[in-house]
């Protein structure tokens, strides 16, 4: 059913270099209060009938802020780090970003010759992980040092395209590729195994739940799959949307499986203590679920390549807010957070941008 390999560490020390920002990429821009638009959510045909909310509450008032970074970058993936530090992949330049959100300053530290990195999470040990496409290998970087330790998929592993990671429970760095496999690698040994996805190429966005397993959304195949911890083996989970374009999972609290369904521009949720689906498709014309992120009040956030938006969704009262990004065609591709805060990645607009849920 898979392939098991071992691979050895190869550590390359690389001096971080440092963008001297100009004007325009260490100058955060000044905070907007915003009031999101709140939009009723219509559930899909195919997912259960439930009673909507009528006349819900205001929203509270937020404020939205990007940081402009060097020119080119088109940064993919963003991870704040619980020092303040905010991470992210610069993709086109090869390099990780380092963003300073207090001072708007940015570094980035090369990652290597053919580097293309796509993801990056922070990890327990407080370190940045990347998969990194390019150079088929997942990367860590030293947030003392910036020192930069590779860890190479196995040459008969082939492409894997490399795109996003997250840690189990247990400390292990599970990771998808989209040419059709995902694998784990143990950070103590350096031991990496690759398998196969069940009907090839696809595997996109991963999450681990409460509960410690892993679940993955296959873009090209249109699927969740859900990979046993133990064997690595994974059962396919069909959402009731055919063809829908699953792109990114994230879990809630109750680890509920939420879905961005990129072709069907819904967002979908599984109870994997029912069994269940239900879906809703987002406001406006042509909707298209890019990132999903469960932040710290399980309330379900969104990106919008069709609205050029975030969205935010609350499950209990089945409600949008709509938070228009300030730049045109940001495509925001991944989100993460920490409390009071929403962080996102705008590659079409090469800025970094937050919203603050609970500003002073």
């Amino acid at each position: 059913m898979y392939r098991v390999t071992f691979t050895f560490i190869l550590v390359i020390v690389v001096v971080g270099c440092t963008s001297t920002p100009t004007s325009s990429t260490n100058i955060a821009e000044s905070p907007i209060a915003i009031q999101p638009t709140v939009q009723q959510a219509a559930t899909s045909q195919s997912s259960t009938e439930i009673s909507v909310t009528q006349n819900p509450p205001s929203p509270a008032q937020y404020t939205i802020q990007e940081y402009p970074i060097p020119s080119g970058t088109h940064p993919h993936d963003v991870a704040p780090a619980p020092d303040g530090t905010v991470w992210y992949t610069a993709q086109r330049s090869g390099a990780l970003g380092r963003l300073d959100p207090t001072t708007g300053k940015t570094r980035h530290i090369q990652l290597g010759s053919d580097s293309s990195p796509h993801g990056v999470i922070v990890g327990p040990d407080g370190a940045p992980w990347i998969t990194d496409s390019g150079l088929n290998a997942i990367v860590r970087v030293d947030p003392q040092t910036e020192n930069v330790q590779s860890f190479p998929l196995p040459s008969e592993s082939g492409n894997a395209n490399l795109n996003t990671a997250v840690f189990d429970r247990d400390g292990i760095l599970w990771f998808t590729g989209q040419n059709g496999v995902y694998g784990r690698l143990d950070p103590a040994t350096g031991n990496i195994q690759v398998f196969d996805a069940p009907r090839g190429r696809g595997p996109y966005g991963i999450t681990t739940t409460a509960d410690g397993i892993m679940y993955y959304a296959s873009l090209a195949s249109s699927y969740v799959g859900r990979i046993d911890p133990q064997t690595g083996e994974t059962t396919v989970l069909e959402p009731p949307t055919a063809n829908q374009g699953a792109r990114r999972v994230w879990s809630d609290s109750q680890s509920r499986v939420w879905v961005s369904e990129w072709n069907a521009g819904q967002v979908a949720v599984y109870n994997p203590s029912d069994l269940s689906w239900k879906e809703w498709k987002l406001p406006g014309n042509r909707p298209q679920a890019y990132a999903v992120y469960v932040d710290d009040q399980d309330m379900v956030w969104l990106s919008d390549f069709g609205a050029n938006a975030i969205l935010r969704f609350d499950p209990d009262r089945e409600q949008f807010s709509v938070y228009e990004l300030p730049s045109s065609n940001a495509q925001v591709r991944q989100i993460l957070g920490r409390p009071g805060e929403i962080w996102a990645a705008e590659s079409g607009a090469d800025k970094l941008v937050v919203i603050r849920t609970n500003p002073q």
